[in-house]
């Protein structure tokens, strides 16, 4: 594991995002608020939290991290579900895997709550959006506002 010991510690956040490929049944299901298991926005939001803090002990190397807040956020656009994780803390080293961690996490937990319905679903992506703290500074290559981190 990387000594961040001699670093001082600096506001993180970090913004990331999971896409999942619907087939029309569970968009509709989804977007009916009529999936058998419960409603796929709040239980994705539950187990993408309980990723984001469970990172440490899922990625072999990555420090524990006291984060300050996990936010997670459902966007169902046609047959697209996209989530988005957005984590902080004031540290000595980046949220980055926390947030990718809590929406993927949330991705599978969606997966999971749909496969009832049709199998037929593709996390087709999990991706950091944007970071800020720390000694490289902001990364933010699409342009997101981090006030509005949830939006397309």
């Amino acid at each position: 594991m990387v000594d961040v010991g001699g670093k001082a510690e600096s506001r993180r956040a970090a913004v990331a995002e999971a896409v999942l490929r619907l087939t029309p049944a569970v968009a509709r299901a989804i977007a009916e608020s009529a999936v058998p298991k419960g409603s796929v926005p709040l239980v994705c939001e539950l187990g993408g939290i309980m990723g984001a803090k469970r990172t440490f002990e899922l990625i072999p190397l990555c420090h524990p991290l006291e984060l300050d807040q996990v936010e997670v956020r459902c966007l169902l656009e046609g047959e697209t579900l996209r989530i988005r994780c957005r984590a902080s803390a004031h540290s000595r080293t980046g949220v980055e895997m926390e947030a990718m961690t809590g929406a993927a996490v949330a991705a599978l937990v969606a997966y999971d709550m749909c496969k009832g319905i049709d199998k037929g679903l593709e996390i087709v992506s999990v991706r950091l959006l944007y970071k800020e703290g720390g000694k490289s500074g902001t990364y933010n290559p699409f342009g997101l506002d981090p006030e509005r981190w949830w939006e397309g």
